[in-house]
């Protein structure tokens, strides 16, 4: 269990029993690197905000652009949530600051409708410089201008912070001070970000926290060049990126109950609860027909380039991807467990309590299904960038803005039939066997 998820029920207590006001902090770890940080105290989401057929925007500058966390997030709510049937878009625009997005969210966003959305702004308008108050200023009022512009919409908001700096951008030829100073800067815009969502009333999803405390933890374990920030120390890589995904979909209040797989040993039979669907039990071999996916992500640790080396960084495992399988009345110390070509020996005791199919096989029977999906998201989210940026902005949206928006959803309109299409039933099979 990493410092911030045992961080995580101490905020919950502490915020219950201090109220909520922005001049109470919130612990970070000992030690000189932490010391100049104060983060303002904010109180994590406890319930579910997404709801059945939302449609989902995405919002943010390059780091949104990226596709990843964004891609996380989509997969995600398609394949291991699918009663909610949430509909994703997302909206990232390279080197935006919230007066940018302020400027098109009509035009780009509102048209399409959305029932919440997501924002993630804060990088570009720090300037990468140290804080000021006029910094401050246009952050603030732009940012509760579109809060108040999406909320006039209908649309309920989830505001998110930006994540952190690693090194000084070399392409920021107005950068100043150091990495310090920008990262002071970017918890002044995070504070922010906490305040207005209190004011406003709307869901807070922290992603500077995790990023500076689990970005420092990463480098104590795997050295400097393990950037959780990324290479460039502005736009993270997978793990990163892991990191962000998680922070919004904690956010929604998801609760990562993926299923059930119960086993009873001595009676050979078996039960499940969520989407799986006992197909038979013979011979020893449980078959299963599932419609609901664990999150698969693979990777090594120790790799910031890694989705699966995100996830030790944050409870990801624990609290939004838990396939649990359970065995009743062993009557051996040690069972091997193959699920379809893939096999793990556990102790009684532990298959007793109950294991995490989904953390201890990143490789696993859904992986290819998975994959296909996944696949379908990230060409769908591409289009949707070259939608907004390339089309709309350019020169047949100038043109004529509502005959572009109606040819480009007819050629979107496939790609999301792609996803739909992709996203099948998975028939596998588990047996366990005595040591």
């Amino acid at each position: 269990m990493n410092l911030f998820h045992r961080m995580a029920p101490a905020l919950i207590a502490c915020s219950a029993a201090l109220g909520i006001q922005s001049q109470t902090l919130v612990p970070l770890p000992e030690g000189d690197f932490f010391k100049p940080f104060r983060p303002h105290l904010s109180v994590p989401n406890q319930e579910l905000i997404l709801r059945e057929g939302d449609r989902l925007a995405i919002c943010g500058d390059s780091i949104t652009e990226q596709r990843m966390y964004s891609r996380i997030i989509e997969t995600y709510l398609t394949v291991c949530v699918p009663d909610l049937r949430v509909s994703v878009r997302q909206f990232g625009w390279s080197g935006e600051r919230a007066p940018g997005f302020l400027s098109r969210m009509t035009n780009d966003v509102l048209r399409f409708r959305p029932t919440i959305a997501t924002t993630c702004y804060g990088m570009n308008d720090h300037r990468y410089q140290p804080f000021t108050a006029e910094i401050g200023d246009v952050y603030s009022q732009s940012s509760r201008a579109i809060i108040q512009a999406f909320k006039s919409h209908g649309v309920r908001v989830v505001q998110g912070s930006a994540g952190t700096v690693g090194k000084m951008p070399s392409w920021v030829q107005t950068a100043e001070g150091n990495v310090q100073d920008l990262n002071l800067g970017l918890l002044e815009l995070r504070n922010i970000d906490v305040q207005l969502a209190r004011e406003e009333n709307v869901t807070f999803a922290d992603l500077f926290l995790p990023m500076l405390i689990q970005g420092r933890a990463a480098q104590q374990k795997y050295g400097a060049s393990y950037m959780i920030t990324g290479k460039d120390g502005v736009h993270p890589d997978w793990a990163g990126q892991c990191v962000m995904a998680y922070s919004f979909l904690n956010a929604f209040g998801l609760e990562g109950n993926l299923g059930q797989i119960t086993i009873d040993l001595e009676n050979k039979s078996a039960s499940t609860m969520g989407g799986h669907e006992v197909q038979g039990y013979n011979d020893g071999r449980l078959t299963l027909s599932s419609r609901q996916y664990p999150f698969c992500a693979t990777g090594a640790l120790g790799d910031d380039s890694s989705m699966r080396s995100g996830m030790e960084w944050v409870p990801f495992m624990e609290e939004l991807n838990r396939l649990t399988l359970k065995i009743k009345n062993p009557s051996a110390a040690r069972y091997r467990l193959y699920w379809g070509a893939f096999e793990k020996v556990y102790s009684s005791e532990a298959l007793s309590q109950g294991v995490n199919l989904a953390a201890d096989f990143p490789e696993n029977p859904f992986s290819e299904a998975f994959r296909k999906v996944d696949q379908a998201v990230a060409t769908k989210q591409a289009y949707e960038t070259r939608q907004i940026k390339q089309i709309f902005h350019g020169p047949e949206g100038r043109a004529d803005k509502e005959m572009a928006a109606a040819l480009t959803e007819k050629t979107r309109e496939p790609l999301v039939s792609a996803i739909r299409d992709a996203f099948q039933p998975v028939v596998h099979s588990i047996r366990i066997v005595s040591e």
